[in-house]
């Protein structure tokens, strides 16, 4: 058997009149649309099964704009499954014009939410292949958003999973469960990214032989792999390089599944003729800051004015990595500061892989 399915992450999803002019953002949300609509129209001239977008589907859950793509996904040839990001439900409840964590599923009936009282789904989107959702977005005692996932869906893993022992099984959410960055989950800039209990989905993923999680959140095109499990990250649609991904699923053999990884990018909208140019400038343009801060913060702490020496070459150092597969070396760096940003060119990497962001081979 064979199929073919995409990835689209982050398309973070803003009709006009809702675009907040916010200088310190990091993603372009004025080409969300546009951008989408050119992705879609190659999508719907692929023959495609299904569509998968691991979360934060509109700027900042509008309910415009939730209402605006669950009306475009409607209309495609093809089912589509999604899962909430942590900008789709900004509250727990339902808030003035504002969707919250409690009726996101009322909004996506028709993309895997077949209960809607339940935040998390399971569908066999194939023959032999099953896909779980969950629901990353908690909210702790003093109302803050947290990357969680509750003691509830935990418990229905360990339900569900041993019944589809059978299966191939994909697992899509939201927030990184594998780190993607050198130790992510324990870095002051990366760990807002991780699942705060990954280690408890991974156990429960682990003991029942489910190997692929595709998550988002990030915004980086990125393959990592950890004790026989993989999780795939793609980048946000409306971020640099503004990809996104097509996959051939192929069982060669007897519960043996190999995947074809294809990334493509949206280049040019219009209005933004140069958009890819234009969104990395945007992005080395708003650097400074965030260079200084892991540059300052452990493990190197240097000091402010030590760091400012080394922002300059480091201008398009996020946005490279963004862009997946990169290979990041500075000579000029004194050995530990340069081999703190070398690590980022190998970290996680399937075994024996090269250049596998972007595009690669899987076998399950």
């Amino acid at each position: 058997m064979q199929f073919r399915f995409a990835i689209i992450s982050d398309p973070h999803i803003a009709i006009p009149q809702t675009i907040d002019d916010v200088p310190s953002r990091f993603h372009l949300v004025e080409v969300s649309i546009p951008a989408f609509e050119q992705a879609i129209e190659h999508l719907e001239g692929l023959d495609l099964d299904f569509l998968l977008i691991p979360g934060d589907l509109t700027q900042d859950g509008e309910a415009e704009n939730h209402d605006w793509l669950q009306q475009r996904l409607k209309q495609l040839p093809f089912p589509a499954y999604v899962v909430p990001g942590n900008h789709d439900v900004p509250f727990p409840q339902n808030r003035d014009c504002y969707v919250g964590l409690d009726n996101f599923s009322d909004y996506y009936s028709h993309c895997g939410y077949d209960n809607p009282q339940k935040l998390y789904y399971t569908q066999e989107i194939m023959p032999g292949l099953q896909l779980i959702g969950l629901n990353s977005n908690q909210f702790d005692d003093k109302g803050r958003q947290i990357g969680r996932l509750d003691e509830e869906q935990l418990e229905w893993l360990e339900v569900i999973l041993p019944s589809l022992k059978n299966k191939q099984i994909f697992v899509m959410i939201h927030h990184n469960v594998i780190e993607h960055l050198p130790k992510q989950s324990q870095h002051e800039l990366g760990r807002r990214y991780m699942l705060e209990n990954s280690k408890d989905l991974l156990k429960i993923l682990k003991k029942y032989g489910v190997k692929l999680i595709f998550t988002g959140h990030l915004h980086v095109q990125d393959l990592a792999y950890q004790d026989g499990i993989y999780e795939m990250t793609t980048g946000s649609l409306v971020s640099y390089p503004h990809p996104y991904r097509i996959i051939e699923g192929e069982y060669e053999n007897p519960g043996e599944l190999k995947l074809t990884v294809q990334s493509h990018r949206v280049e040019s909208v219009p209005g933004w003729e140069d958009l890819s140019i234009t969104s990395r400038q945007f992005l080395g343009d708003r650097s400074a800051f965030f260079m200084s801060q892991l540059l300052t913060l452990p493990p190197l702490n240097l000091s402010k004015i030590e760091a400012e020496k080394y922002i300059p070459s480091l201008q398009y150092f996020w946005a490279d990595v963004a862009g997946g597969d990169g290979h990041f070396d500075f000579p000029e760096f004194p050995p530990l500061i340069r081999y703190f940003f070398y690590q980022f060119s190998i970290f996680n990497r399937p075994p024996n892989a090269k250049n596998v962001d972007n595009n690669a081979t899987l076998l399950l």
